[in-house]
């Protein structure tokens, strides 16, 4: 290859001194440096079978060639691919995107495997190709890489789908239907979130406690290692940890006895109940608190961590990267005249290249969520400053991450992992992956989709998947569902309503909402987050107006007033009804005794006061009110 290929990713680590940015030959000498951290160490060449990606990211981004589904030939046609989407004319920018490009193409270079053929040949088997479709976990993406490859092919060096391969991949590929995140059911959100304040309220609880137990560990594995430094540093011998083996106490092949098990310093500081009440494993009811070692300290550590994010995306429209990016002073208060309190998270957003001062109204319940981030932090962080080998810059140590990764003596003697920077973000694991690998924090029973659930979720999202959620099985969570239902509930549809704990909550939602409303044109609010809710808005309300069709809602004036009203509305779909309510041609605003369909304002007090509504003033009722039947209990109890 004549022509010179450069290194195409976004990172300050891509610099023309360094060995790595240039390609001279083609396909790479299996001993080039792929990637190069910021002291201009290779951290992993071509030819290894783990390319680490994380010094040119913010978390951890690891691809990984060694999966016994693929041949070696097609291990190293995959390598090619990868490099080329690092180096090549159209390199791929973003680390985590190329990790997600891998992951999107490996299966065809697994289905080339199980049938004994390079991918390079797939093409001279249609019958293979063909099954390209159902492997391919987002086809329309990969098609468009698929093309790509083909039109520098010449440069690669080789092909993997010809044109006409790339013609049947096309026709076969079903026309997109974009799935809405799944939107939470009242029940299932109420309990989680319930959940998650109980775990924090425990916390709380035990705070001082774990914080001595905590000390009282590092000083016993300082005095063991001679001091705290060479505790928290990998290559430790196991001969000199302070706390007896469970496994071998009873042998005596533990010579530290000094301090004795975990298990007994954990009920000294009456923190063992603590850690055997959340943190089972591998779906255990129950563990024995006897047999606990000092990893369940770190273990729980965690724990918190997660239940600290997952009530931090409740209660804003964050992302989860942009969670995890925040710091210890990420939250603000400001004193309004009018509206008292104000909480504010302050941070990056992940979406927005140059809004690093981001902010994100939320509620005051995520005030504990915040305050054990930080107390987690902040012992964290004492780990990696007595560790040299830990990188750190002073603006870490003077306001660090809210999420910091494990450097305990006792946890992970992986020296990669510890001479990790503080910068680089712990591996993220999927709300799902938290259910299943943390099982007492649901209960899965309480998490069991009953009917009512899914005709709530399916409201919101007619197109719920039934093969993943579908009356008797366990609702499957999501990072990004919490945003999406913070957002619904944030429009206080009325689904929410059944619950007086809810509603509460909602209480707090809709004060996040006025303050969107009122107070967006002088705080620098996410762009992201701010279309994300306003799509939410009328994606609701089109889903409530559709409902206006059925016999649940009568007009005063009769059945014909009624024809008139929603003569517009007719058979339209959700996305039109939003469409329609957008620019204003339909409206509904629900009242105590139904709602108005009255677009502009209202000349009585509009939903304020509900008594022109139903002609209480004398005269007939208003022409533009719908009474809804299902608020006559309420408002015969009333």
């Amino acid at each position: 290859m004549t022509m010179r290929l450069s290194l195409g990713i976004e990172s300050s680590l891509a610099r023309s001194e360094f060995k790595n940015f240039k390609l001279d030959m083609w396909p790479p000498h299996p001993s080039f440096p792929i990637v190069i951290d910021e002291s201009g160490n290779t951290i992993s060449r071509y030819g290894e079978d783990i390319w680490d990606l994380t010094p040119w990211a913010t978390k951890s981004v690891i691809i990984n060639f060694r999966d016994r589904r693929l041949s070696p030939i097609n291990i190293e046609l995959l390598k090619q691919v990868l490099a080329w989407w690092l180096y090549g004319p159209t390199a791929i920018r973003h680390p985590r995107t190329l990790r997600q490009a891998f992951y999107d193409i490996r299966p065809l270079f697994a289905l080339c495997s199980s049938n004994n053929i390079a991918a390079s040949d797939i093409s001279r088997f249609p019958n293979v190709a063909n099954q390209l479709p159902t492997m391919l976990s987002d086809a329309a993406t990969t098609f468009s890489r698929l093309h790509v490859l083909y039109s520098q092919r010449e440069e690669i060096g080789f092909e993997i789908l010809s044109h006409a391969a790339l013609k049947r991949l096309a026709s076969q590929i079903q026309t997109h239907h974009a799935r809405q995140t799944p939107y939470i059911p009242p029940r299932i959100w109420l309990y989680q979130m319930e959940r998650l304040k109980q775990f924090l309220d425990d916390f709380h609880k035990h705070q001082a406690q774990l914080e001595d137990c905590f000390n009282y560990c590092l000083d016993a594995y300082a005095k063991s290692y001679h001091n705290l430094e060479a505790a928290c540093r990998a290559g430790k011998s196991e001969a000199a940890l302070p706390f007896k083996s469970i496994k071998y106490s009873a042998l005596g092949k533990n010579a530290s006895t000094q301090y004795g098990t975990f298990s007994a310093i954990a009920k000294r500081f009456l923190i063992a109940d603590l850690l055997v009440r959340w943190c089972g494993t591998n779906g255990e009811t129950e563990t024995d608190s006897s047999k606990l070692s000092v990893r369940a300290l770190s273990t729980y550590f965690s724990l918190v961590q997660v239940v600290g994010k997952a009530l931090i995306l409740n209660l804003t429209l964050m992302r989860a990267d942009e969670a995890e990016s925040l710091r210890v002073n990420c939250l603000q208060i400001e004193e309004d005249p009018r509206f008292g309190s104000i909480y504010i998270i302050r941070g990056r957003t992940t979406k927005t290249i140059r809004d690093d001062d981001a902010r994100w109204p939320t509620s005051p319940h995520v005030c504990p969520a915040i305050t054990a981030l930080s107390l987690i932090s902040r012992w964290r962080m004492r780990c990696a400053l007595a560790n040299s080998d830990v990188k750190k810059s002073r603006d870490e140590v003077a306001n660090p991450p809210l999420f910091v990764r494990a450097y305990e003596p006792w946890g992970s003697m992986n020296r990669k992992d510890l001479e990790k920077k503080i910068a680089t973000r712990p591996h993220s694991r999927t709300y799902h992956q938290i259910s299943t690998d943390y099982p007492k924090l649901f209960e899965r029973e309480s998490i069991r989709i009953e009917k009512s659930d899914l005709d709530s979720a399916r409201l919101i999202n007619p197109g719920l998947d039934s093969r993943i959620f579908d009356t008797g099985k366990i609702w499957r969570f999501g990072w990004h569902q919490l945003r999406r239902t913070g957002a619904v509930n944030m429009q206080a549809s009325g689904l929410v309503s059944d619950s007086s704990l809810q509603y509460l909550l909602k209480h707090a939602s809709r004060a996040m909402s006025l303050y969107y409303a009122q107070g967006f044109s002088r705080l620098r609010l996410n762009n992201q987050a701010r279309l994300e809710y306003l799509r939410t808005m009328y994606e609701t309300l089109g889903n409530e107006i559709s409902a206006l069709l059925s016999d649940r809602f009568i007009s005063p004036h009769g059945e014909r007033r009624k024809d008139e009203i929603l003569r517009l509305v007719g058979s339209a779909d959700s996305k039109k009804l939003a469409n329609l309510a957008k620019s204003g041609k339909v409206s509904w605003r629900e009242t105590l005794i139904g709602g108005c369909t009255k677009r502009g304002p209202c000349p009585y007090g509009g939903i304020d006061n509900i008594a022109r509504c139903a002609g209480g003033d004398g005269g007939p009722p208003c022409a533009d009110v719908l009474y809804d039947r299902d608020k006559l209990p309420e408002l015969q109890q009333l």
